[in-house]
């Protein structure tokens, strides 16, 4: 670490959470230290703390949860912990900023991208409305936002997941702070603009000696960009040291078994001749660019332009590409939940021709485990009714014995505990959550799945666990997947064919061996690049 003075130290951090009469230790008297223009990763799987270490560092816990009186947070020498509330707030946002794990419940969906990075700006550096958004602008550019010009009026529901990710981002870097806490920074974010990203916040470093702290579970990230690393479970820190060191010769059991579990399998061998579940020729989905006080149609945005593909039984459909290039767009077409054109056929079936009614019942067999499990559960019904909503609505309940046993056999193959039930979506961590879509989807025991970066908040050890179930219930059952990701890693570990998607239309497509080990086109040569470089 640097001998000079640290930029921020913790020492013996200790946080609590009160559950009605008793209290919940999150995090164990923990210590680290961040020095001026470093980079300090936080590792570990979901629910081990580290998120609830970095709310600590600005006191943006929950009212359930308390930090001990005796911990102490020191920002060049002034302890944080015992800081007023005006302290606090003159802070956050100015010397040190967050970028949170999900950017669609960080950002105000009634305000403009526009109004939601200009308040910052306006509140910590008195800019006028015009200066505001001038530099709005420039931190669009600077975090990679396509024609971002265009963007300044968009609302947080017309960006993409990774596009909502980076205008987090910008607002973040708004102010220029000295400690930027990054919690999973690029877990909405393909593979091309992580490398974008990651270099932007490595240049403001160099120029403005900014510190990191990168909470991840992404161990390529902390091998490539961060210089120093603390290891955590179940609230404490089981190992810390250089990440060269640490990865080449890791001294912990739990250390060596994040490093092991790296998707590195290859997907299971499909049957010969496999039945084909969908198929979808000359798919269209163009949405209107309205203008003018009569709103007059002056051109279309293409989403998803001419793409045909067919999923067969016991097969996987990857697909790839940057974010906003429409890989969730296409899946919603496929259900039918966003108007499309062109064929959609299910088990021999055309689904343009159904009524609702007809359309509901199939659609128990094409499930969907969307990209963000936080706005996708509803935060008013425990985890029970959750996966159970399903279930009742096609009518598979049963009676209450039998409701909860199907809900805890979902729980218990997607690695959660039974107990789990009983509880509300705020009370787990983002992969946690994740791992409760899931189970949403497979309780209905489908035959497609549609699968929209389900593995994007998980740390690898999940991944690994996750990979594992969905090759085990595909080889069980011959599921069908279309597998939506970023993470070329986990994509390649399922996948039997890909689909290389970008500006909506299909670049590059075959089998997945083909696909990664001789890419033809240009764009996926970057993609692969940028994803498996050492």
């Amino acid at each position: 670490m640097n001998a000079e003075a640290p930029l921020l130290h913790i020492s013996g951090l200790r946080v609590g959470f009160s559950a009605g009469d008793h209290a919940v230790a999150a995090v164990r008297d923990i210590s680290l230290t961040i020095g001026r223009g470093q980079t300090v990763a936080l590792v570990g799987e979901s629910g081990s703390g580290k998120s609830v270490t970095a709310a600590s560092i600005l006191r943006l816990l929950p009212p359930s949860a308390s930090i001990d009186d005796k911990s102490s947070i020191q920002l060049d020498g002034e302890n944080l912990n015992g800081a007023s509330t005006a302290r606090l707030e003159a802070i956050r946002g100015s010397r040190i900023a967050m970028i949170f794990q999900e950017p669609m419940t960080s950002l105000n969906p009634l305000h403009t991208v526009a109004k939601q990075i200009g308040e910052s700006l306006r509140l910590h550096q008195r800019l006028n409305e015009k200066a505001a958004r001038a530099r709005t602008l420039e931190l669009l550019t600077q975090v990679g936002i396509p024609s971002p010009q265009t963007r300044l009026g968009s609302y947080p529901h017309q960006l993409s997941g990774g596009q909502r990710q980076r205008v987090m981002i910008a607002m973040a870097l708004a102010n220029d702070p000295d400690l930027l806490i990054a919690d999973e920074p690029t877990t909405a974010l393909d593979v091309t603009v992580q490398a974008q990203v990651l270099s932007l916040l490595q240049d403001l470093q160099r120029q403005s000696h900014l510190a990191i702290l990168l909470i991840t579970h992404d161990l390529t990230l902390v091998r490539r960009h961060a210089g120093y690393v603390y290891v955590m479970r179940y609230g404490q820190i089981v190992e810390h040291g250089d990440t060269a060191a640490l990865f080449a010769a890791p001294k912990h059991d739990y250390t060596r078994q994040l490093l092991d579990a790296r998707p590195n399998n290859a997907p299971l061998r499909a049957q010969d001749e496999p039945q084909v579940l969908f198929r979808g020729e000359h798919m269209r989905v163009w949405f209107p660019i309205r203008r003018g006080v009569l709103k007059r149609t002056v051109g279309h945005v293409k989403a998803v332009d001419d793409v045909s593909l067919t999923i067969r039984a016991g097969q996987t459909v990857g697909v790839v590409g940057e974010s906003g290039c429409g890989k969730s767009t296409l899946a919603l077409a496929m259900l039918r939940l966003v108007d499309s054109q062109g064929e959609l056929i299910f088990e021999g079936q055309p689904l343009r021709a159904l009524k609702r009614q007809s359309l509901r019942a199939l659609r128990r067999q094409m499930q969907i485990v969307f990209q963000d499990p936080f706005s996708s559960l509803s935060p008013r019904l425990v985890v029970r009714d959750i996966i159970a909503e399903g279930l009742r609505v096609h009518g598979l309940a049963g009676n209450p014995a039998e409701l909860d046993a199907a809900v805890s056999q979902a729980l218990t193959e997607v690695g959660l505990e039974v107990d789990a039930a009983q509880r509300y979506p705020h009370e787990f961590s983002g992969g946690q959550r994740q791992r409760i879509a899931i189970a949403r989807a497979l309780v209905l025991k489908p035959k497609l799945l549609l699968l929209d970066e389900p593995t994007s908040a998980l740390d690898v050890s999940v991944q690994a666990q996750v990979i594992a179930l969905l090759q085990a219930l595909q080889s069980r059952h011959r599921l069908g997947y279309l597998f939506i990701s970023h993470d070329l890693a986990v994509t390649r570990a399922l996948a039997h064919h890909i689909i290389v998607m970008r500006d909506g239309v299909v670049i590059e497509e075959g089998p997945a061996t083909e696909i990664f080990n001789a890419p033809r086109h240009e764009y996926t040569q970057a993609l692969l690049q940028a994803a498996f470089e050492s």
